[in-house]
């Protein structure tokens, strides 16, 4: 009997079709991972490696703070205030005619200038505006123009601006300092800038801020030894009477006469630090610092202090000045009057170039160059002020016996206006002499010893008769206040010598003359409105200065009466 297994074929036959099934679904899949594969690594490469050209990570800078510039009662003096600038990269940038009107209204540049910046397609990075305000800045970053992007920045700012312009100095625009105490003091100012890693587009955009690489460090602040309020006294008082004078310049330097601060240094003309065009460097230049000028008359109290220390005269000595000139060699030294028979300290009252010269010849070469090497002329003042003038004060081997004369009433050496305060200082310190310094100091000052006090006081008695009627300096006079000082009347040099034409005037002094507290040098640079003289061009302006400065620092009067005062009157001099 045969037999039939159909059930059986039938099943072989189902298990075969679902292998096939089977195999066929992963072919399939394997075939369409491997045109995924395809595609990718060879269709969408180029795709691929765009977005990837689009999104890169990269440093960004962060710039730092520059440290604050503050006087010594902590005014504002300079403050770094927050901008932007705005860049191209000219590789990138559309220079079409809409883009550039759109974007020079905008930044207010005109057209023809963003088009000559623009055109230079080989850089990859022009300033187009430095320094504007983060609002200007954003509203051309709205604009959206492929190719324009903004940077932060610091830009300097002066409150003061004319009135502290000569001492602090100022930055460039990479804010870097290029003249002044800004530049003095650069490396302590400037801060260290940070960095942080970030994810630009292709716009170079930031998408995403990563994270802190380096923090910022901000620039130490700067104290300074001046007081805003007598900086500005000092400042107001020396550009009117440069005005008034109708001078080519005029220097102001105010001093504390205990520890040498300078508490006001002022020159006319000045100039804005914070709207400078074009500036030339001598409107910018600290010329009470850098400039030199032969001292003339100003310079007698130390040839009298010399004398007095070497024991060669008292203040009693008589001195025969008639007939009001002497020859010294084959030249002649005049006095503007013959004063006849004088003192010491008539000699420095009446301001005799004879008186003088008389005392000078009398005294050793190389005592008479020490006592002046001692106190500082010729000498570098080592403030760091960029530019400093050290002066000139030749060896005393090389003297001949007019140069000596010379240099008793003033011509022959050079000093600077601060250097010339700096020797008064040892006549108002009871004969000691600090250093100078435009910084505020914590600590006591290095001092040198010029003189005895009883030198120092000798003299500054004596120069209290130069402020009054009978003397050159009546105008330096202040209403409660014993004054001390000296004028000084001097020709300046011209391509044939001195000139009778052109003068330097200057008054030196202190007070009050009981206890000084301040020490003052007004130099007035070439008057031209007809007088010249230091009694009646500089003394007024120290007058006022001084008086303004000691009720401001609330200096008590050491006078009960109050000195004479007159419009007119003194005695004339060179």
């Amino acid at each position: 009997m045969m037999l039939i297994h159909r059930p059986k074929a039938k099943e072989e036959a189902d298990y075969v079709g679902r292998w096939r099934f089977l195999l066929l679904g992963i072919l399939t899949g394997m075939l369409v991972l491997v045109g995924r594969a395809v595609d990718l690594q060879v269709l969408d490469h180029q795709f691929l490696q765009h977005q990837g050209d689009m999104r890169h990570v990269g440093l960004m800078p962060v710039p730092a703070h520059r440290g604050r510039i503050i006087d010594r009662n902590g005014e504002l003096l300079a403050i770094s205030t927050p901008v932007k600038s705005v860049w191209v990269n000219p590789k990138e940038f559309d220079a079409s005619p809409r883009n550039l009107k759109v974007l020079g209204d905008t930044l207010g540049v005109p057209v023809a200038e963003l088009r000559k910046r623009v055109a230079d397609t080989e850089r990859g990075f022009v300033y187009l505006k430095r320094r504007i305000s983060p609002e200007l800045a954003d509203q051309a970053m709205a604009l959206d123009l492929p190719g324009l992007y903004a940077e932060r920045e610091f830009r300097r700012y002066y409150p003061a601006g004319e009135v502290t312009s000569h001492l602090l100095g100022f930055n460039n625009i990479d804010d870097h300092g290029q003249e002044g105490l800004e530049l003095a003091y650069d490396d302590w100012l400037k801060g260290v800038p940070g960095a942080h890693r970030i994810i630009r587009d292709g716009k170079r955009r930031i998408i995403e801020d990563l994270e802190t690489v380096r923090q910022p460090t901000p620039g130490k602040d700067l104290t300074v030894s001046v007081d805003q309020r007598l900086q500005y006294l000092a400042y107001r008082e020396l550009k009117k009477a440069v005005l008034q004078h109708k001078a080519k310049s005029g220097s102001l330097v105010l001093l504390d006469a205990t520890n040498g601060e300078v508490l006001a240094m002022v020159n006319q003309p000045s100039f804005n630090p914070n709207s400078r065009g074009k500036l030339s460097g001598s409107v910018t230049r600290n010329r009470a610092i850098t400039d030199v000028f032969e001292p003339g008359s100003t310079i007698k109290p130390f040839l009298v202090a010399c004398a007095l220390e070497l024991g060669k005269v008292r203040p009693d000595t008589p001195i025969d000045t008639a007939p009001g000139q002497m020859h010294v060699g084959h030249n002649i030294v005049k006095d503007v009057h013959n004063y006849g028979r004088l003192d010491v300290a008539g000699v420095l009252q009446k301001s005799s170039n004879v008186g003088v010269t008389k005392i000078a010849l009398g005294l050793p070469s190389n005592k008479f160059w020490a006592f002046y090497n001692n106190l500082g002329f010729g000498q570098p003042l080592d403030t760091g002020f960029p530019g400093e003038s050290s002066g000139r004060l030749s060896e005393h081997q090389s003297w001949r016996q007019f140069e000596q004369a010379t240099l008793s009433f003033g011509y022959g050496l050079s000093t600077s206006l601060l250097q010339l305060g700096r020797a008064y200082l040892a006549l108002a310190n009871e004969g000691v002499m600090p250093m100078v310094g435009l910084l505020k100091r914590d600590k006591q000052v290095e001092t040198h010893r010029i003189m005895s006090a009883q030198t120092a006081g000798s003299v500054v008695s004596m120069l209290e008769r130069v402020v009054t009627r009978e003397g050159t300096a009546l105008k330096a006079s202040i209403p409660g206040y014993r004054v001390a000082g000296k004028t000084g009347t001097v020709k300046k040099t011209s391509g044939h010598g001195y000139t009778e034409s052109s003068h330097l005037s200057l008054f030196a002094g202190m007070a009050p003359a009981s206890d000084p507290k301040l020490v003052m040098v007004v130099m007035i640079d070439e008057p031209a409105a007809g007088e010249y003289y230091g009694g009646a061009v500089a003394a007024p302006v120290f007058s006022s200065v001084m008086e303004g400065a000691l009720r401001q620092l609330n200096v008590p009067p050491d006078q009960a009466e109050n000195v004479q005062t007159a419009a007119v009157g003194g005695a004339g001099e060179l």
